[in-house]
């Protein structure tokens, strides 16, 4: 797709909103405000230092902290230093954090304190390990300094600003290498399809190290001049006081965390009158939440975003306005998002039938870091191909069936797993439910449904439930009851550990 853009980068999407509303609240984080212009300037500053250190163009830096002030700043100032930005979940420890710093070549880290031990216990290559915040000489501190040091940098828009790190439901991560024109067109087609405006007073909660919090809401909020809150972590209890309180008008959260705010029991006993866009995605929304929802705030206005990382995240949109039609489906393409449905030989499928959906879009990566067959493998033929099982209507309208690799051979018939999902979800004690194949020598594989129970429930309730709304060879040979189930960063869940888990049992 032709881009329509002039040169742009991640540092000049700040620079312009400083420019043109400079008093204005960017950004609120615990006790601290800023300004766009106190924003910018100590973006600025914290650059200057980054490259102090020795850092030159292309080096990467890991961040590995939650979120604050000082982990949005560390971001722009390695995009304004043209360092590229290496986000690493906060939950990582061990081999898992090893291995994404060591994968990536980071030669700095920007740490939470409460943090630095992991990464000490290591033993990592590391050049420098520099405080984030709350500690002497942290970068917070840097940036807070009334210094103006100039900064004599050139950052193209083909340079990299940042390695995404895929969420690694299947395998080891991959780090996504994003361009910051990449990310530019990402903020652009968000600010189009997702409606933002300097006018929502979003609240921010998901964490940064992922991208839709960081490249779908808060950078796009940035670049039209909003006000954003904050928050460290997604505690129920302070976000339901805080978008009472605050009156916050957008708010994005993962399915999992709409679920918990749903069933809070304290739900009911907030004025959430003020929020008018909610906005969702990265794994399935229960359809019996969504409605409660709705009931309680009918003048809020939902939007599914569905995508990955390797398209920065955003692919598709279902609308407000679409959700009563189409409740099942991922939406449309946004702006700067082209995408068919193919079958195995790359031919396109006829509308309604089943395919893998491939991209073609300014917003993607530019392969993966480090890893050229990895990289050849995702993109053929000038199209970037998802790995995700899906339909399309007539509309363009696409409806999202299964990971592929998900997807289970039973007797030699394909099922998908989220079908059988939305059957289980329909019985009242489901509180979540992943569907997995285990290695079984009559059917090849076996399904088995691995359910967190909100209820007094057993395997035979449940499998008497979905008998009517399965065809026969699609019902569970097991139920197996766990208390919660596997996540990665961004909410999915993942299926490889439970299958791990439950084949060795």
């Amino acid at each position: 797709m032709t881009s329509m853009l002039r040169s742009s980068t991640v540092s000049d999407v700040l620079r312009r909103s400083a420019a043109r509303v400079p008093n204005r609240t960017a950004l609120r984080f615990a006790e601290r405000e800023w300004t766009y212009r106190e924003l910018d300037a100590a973006v600025t500053r914290a650059a200057a230092h980054l490259l102090s250190l020795g850092l030159r163009h292309g080096d990467r830096v890991a961040a590995y902290g939650k979120n604050s002030d000082a982990y949005l700043i560390g971001f722009l100032a390695c995009a304004r230093a043209g360092l590229v930005h290496v986000p690493v979940n906060f939950n990582l420890t061990g081999d898992e954090l090893g291995y994404l710093v060591e994968q990536s070549g980071s030669s700095v880290a920007l740490v939470d304190p409460g943090l630095r031990g992991n990464v000490d216990a290591l033993g990592l290559a590391l050049k420098h390990v520099l405080p984030l915040r709350d500690a002497e000489g942290s970068l917070l501190e840097v940036a807070r300094e009334s210094t103006a040091p100039s900064l004599d940098v050139e950052v193209a828009d083909t340079d990299l600003a940042q390695l995404l790190y895929t969420s690694g439901t299947t395998s080891r991560p991959k780090g996504a290498m994003m361009t910051h024109r990449a990310l530019v067109h990402e903020y652009v087609s968000c600010l189009v399809d997702l409606d933002l405006t300097e006018h929502d007073a979003p609240l921010h909660v998901m964490p940064l190290y992922h991208s839709a919090q960081l490249h779908v809401f808060l950078m796009p909020w940035l670049a039209v001049g909003a006000t954003n809150t904050l928050l460290e972590v997604p505690d129920p209890n302070e976000i339901l006081r805080r978008l009472s309180a605050d009156r916050h008008g957008a708010f994005f959260a993962a399915p999992t965390l709409w679920v918990a705010l749903a069933n809070h029991p304290e739900f009911g006993e907030h004025d959430l009158s003020a929020l008018r866009k909610a906005y969702y995605g990265a794994s399935i929304m229960p359809g019996p939440v969504l409605e409660r929802l709705r009931e309680a705030m009918p003048e809020l206005g939902f939007y599914n975003c569905f995508g990955q990382s390797e398209i920065a995240p955003l692919a598709t949109v279902l609308r407000p306005e679409e959700h009563q039609q189409r409740p099942d489906s991922a939406g449309r393409p946004v702006l700067f998002v082209e995408l068919r449905v193919v079958d195995p030989d790359g031919n396109d499928v006829a509308p309604g039938e089943q395919g893998e959906v491939v991209y073609r879009s300014p917003q993607l990566c530019e392969g993966y870091w480090d890893k050229p067959q990895e990289t050849e493998e995702a993109f053929r033929d000038g199209w970037f191909h998802s790995g995700d099982l899906v339909r399309i209507d007539e509309e363009g309208y696409l409806y999202v069936v299964d990971r592929i690799k998900d997807v289970i051979n039973t007797g030699g018939v394909l099922v998908a797993s989220r079908e059988v999902e939305d059957a289980l979800y329909t019985h009242p004690a489901v509180g979540e439910v992943a569907v997995i194949g285990l290695p079984d020598e009559k059917w090849i594989e076996a399904i088995t449904a691995v359910v967190v129970p909100k209820g007094e429930v057993g395997e035979d309730e449940l499998l008497g439930h979905v008998r009517g709304k399965l065809s026969s060879f699609k019902l569970p040979k097991a139920v197996r009851f766990v208390e919660d189930l596997p996540r990665n960063a961004s909410g999915k869940i993942l299926k490889r550990e439970l299958r791990d888990r439950f084949a060795a049992s």
